[in-house]
C-alpha cells in the first residue's frame, strides 16, 4: 500500500517502512541504542532526501528509546544521577548540533556533510567495536582472564560524584563533555549516538555494563526529542506520517529487543554490535561511490527554503 509522505514529497510503501521501523527498534532495544545510525541510511537509500530522514528519524529514535528505557527502569537498570549530569551536556550540544545543521543547509553543504560523517563515524568505530568483541570472544573461549581495568587519568579530575546505582566516584567534567558530544552528533547525523556512548562509559568511563544500556537510552530519549522539536520548529523538515509510521514499527520491536539482549553475553553483543555498524559504514561508503547522485539530490520541498 503506498502513502504520499508531505514532506519528504514521495510515495513510500507503509508495510516497508513499518517493516523498517520494527528492525531498527527491535536493534534498539537489543543493543540499548537509538538505531538512528541504522534507520537513517535505510531511508536515504529509498529515496528520502537526508534534511528530512535526519530530522524525521529523530522522533522515531526517541519512540524506540522510550520504550526500551522503561523497560530498563523497571529492572533498575539505569542510574538516575549518572543520566541527569549526561543530559545536562546532551541538551546543550543538541541545541547546538540543530543551528549547526541549520547553517550548513544554508550554505547547501548538508547533505555532502550527512554523507561523509556517516562513513567517516560508522566504519571507524565499527572496526573498532568489532576487532574489540572479538579480541573478548576469543578470550572466553580460551578461558583466559580479561585484562584488569585500572583507572586512568579520567579518574584523577575534580569536581567528583557518587553515582550509587553504578558504584562509581567520578567527576562531572568528562560526563558533561561526553553528552554535549553525543548530542551534538545526533542533532546533525539524525542518530541517537548510543553506539558511540555505551563503549565510552564502558571503556572511558568505567560505567559498570549492568546500567550502561538502560542510562544510554534515557540521553537518547530526551536529546532525541529536543532535536524533534528544534527541527520541526526551525528546519520545518519533520515529516510527522513518516514519523508516526516509524513509531509503530520502532515502539513494538524495541519490547522484543530489550528481551532478547539479556540473554545474550556481553562479548557476543559487542562484537554483533560492531558488525552491524561496520556493514553499514561499508554501505554507505559503496553507495557513495557508486551513485553519489542518489544521495545528493535536492528536491524543491516548498518549505525552510
Amino acid at each position: 500500500m503506498q502513502l504520499y509522505l508531505p514532506i519528504a514529497d514521495l510515495p513510500v510503501n507503509v508495510f516497508l517502512v513499518l517493516a523498517m521501523g520494527a528492525a531498527v527498534g527491535f536493534v534498539s532495544g537489543m543493543f540499548g541504542i537509538g538505531g538512528g545510525f541504522l534507520m537513517t541510511p535505510l531511508l536515504i537509500f529509498i529515496g528520502i532526501t537526508p534534511a528530512v530522514a535526519v530530522a524525521s528519524v529523530a522522533s522515531h529514535i526517541a519512540a524506540s528509546s522510550f520504550s526500551g528505557a522503561l523497560t530498563y527502569w523497571r529492572r533498575r537498570a539505569i542510574d538516575p544521577a549518572l543520566a541527569s549530569v549526561l543530559l545536562s551536556g546532551g541538551i546543550t550540544g543538541t541545541a547546538l548540533g540543530v543551528w549547526t545543521f541549520t547553517q550548513l543547509r544554508a550554505l547547501g553543504q548538508l547533505d555532502l556533510m550527512i554523507a561523509l560523517s556517516y562513513v567517516v563515524l560508522l566504519t571507524t568505530v565499527g572496526s573498532l567495536m568489532f576487532s574489540e568483541g572479538l579480541r573478548a570472544l576469543m578470550r572466553t573461549r580460551r578461558g583466559a582472564v580479561p585484562p584488569r581495568r585500572t583507572h586512568s587519568w579520567i579518574h584523577g579530575l575534580p569536581l567528583k560524584m557518587r553515582f550509587k546505582r553504578s558504584k562509581i566516584y567520578l567527576s562531572v567534567i568528562p560526563v558533561l563533555i561526553v553528552g554535549t558530544m553525543i548530542g551534538f552528533i545526533g542533532a546533525i547525523m539524525g542518530i541517537g549516538g548510543g553506539f558511540i556512548l555505551v563503549p565510552i562509559m564502558i571503556y572511558l568511563l568505567r560505567v559498570p555494563t549492568s546500567t550502561v544500556i538502560g542510562t544510554s537510552m534515557v540521553l537518547t530519549l530526551v536529546t532525541m526529542l529536543v532535536a524533534t522539536m528544534l527541527h520541526a520548529a526551525t528546519n520545518h523538515l519533520v515529516d510527522a506520517v513518516l514519523a508516526l509510521i516509524l513509531m509503530v514499527g520502532g515502539v513494538t520491536g524495541a519490547q522484543f529487543g530489550a528481551r532478547a539482549g539479556q540473554k545474550i553475553r556481553g562479548e557476543q553483543l559487542r562484537l554483533l554490535l560492531g558488525l552491524l555498524i561496520l556493514s553499514v559504514g561499508v554501505r554507505f561508503a559503496i553507495e557513495l561511490v557508486i551513485r553519489p547522485e542518489d544521495l545528493f539530490t535536492i528536491r524543491e520541498l516548498g518549505v525552510g527554503t
